[in-house]
């Protein structure tokens, strides 16, 4: 019997840490990483991300939340990506990690975004599942430099990527809130300089997904 990861490979991919189970978001996941928004990401007073997605009501935001979590899927190709990990802990989806790449085959570059919701946040999880893609990023997709970025107040951001071997790249500015300017710090890491943690990443369904991830 034909299974779905048969027909779309990413469902069988999932990456583990020895806390942390990361697979590409089902929409079995959904209730509970509409439950883990819900219980809240950021001090409300405070935006994070470059676009303000949770300030959105709470039925638009439960809405355009799955729609997102669809659309990335339909836009999949070979080399050019974005793949939207739900990151479990202690039998619950606790947040997202996403790990994107254009033109992969030539760049060797990914970047990577991520959030937990509040009631699992200071327990180093946040290093944990960054950690977990960028083992995947070089060790398995033969990656070669990994971007991310933070609002240059977000501390504990910027100490996760700092402490994983990432260093500066550049600052910029953008709109974060209507009338709200935030400075963006950018930050970049070569494979040969990952703070590389002491656990090994397992890795399970890699072979079928190559072909689509490498181009």
């Amino acid at each position: 019997m034909t299974r779905l990861s048969d027909v779309w490979p990413l469902f069988g991919l999932e990456l583990r840490t020895p806390r942390l189970s990361l697979t590409p978001v089902r929409d079995e996941q959904l209730p509970e990483l509409i439950n883990a928004v819900l219980d809240g990401i950021h001090d409300p007073a405070k935006m994070p991300f470059g676009v303000p997605w949770t300030d959105a009501p709470r039925d638009v935001l439960i809405r355009e939340t799955v729609k997102h979590q669809w659309r990335q899927r339909c836009s999949v190709e070979p080399g050019s990506w974005t793949i939207n990990f739900a990151v479990s802990f202690e039998g619950r989806v606790v947040g997202m990690q996403d790990v994107s790449a254009r033109d992969f085959q030539l760049l060797r570059t990914i970047h990577s975004g991520s959030w937990l919701t509040q009631s699992v946040q200071s327990r180093g999880l946040g290093k944990e599942m960054r950690a977990a893609i960028l083992l995947f990023a070089f060790d398995h997709l033969g990656a070669a430099a990994a971007l991310s970025e933070a609002a240059d107040w977000n501390a504990a951001s910027r100490g996760v990527s700092h402490s994983l071997g990432y260093g500066p790249n550049g600052v910029s500015e953008l709109v974060a809130r209507p009338g709200e300017v935030t400075r963006q710090v950018h930050l970049r890491l070569q494979a040969d300089g990952f703070n590389r943690p002491e656990w090994t990443l397992r890795v399970e369904g890699l072979e079928p997904v190559l072909p689509l991830l490498t181009g």
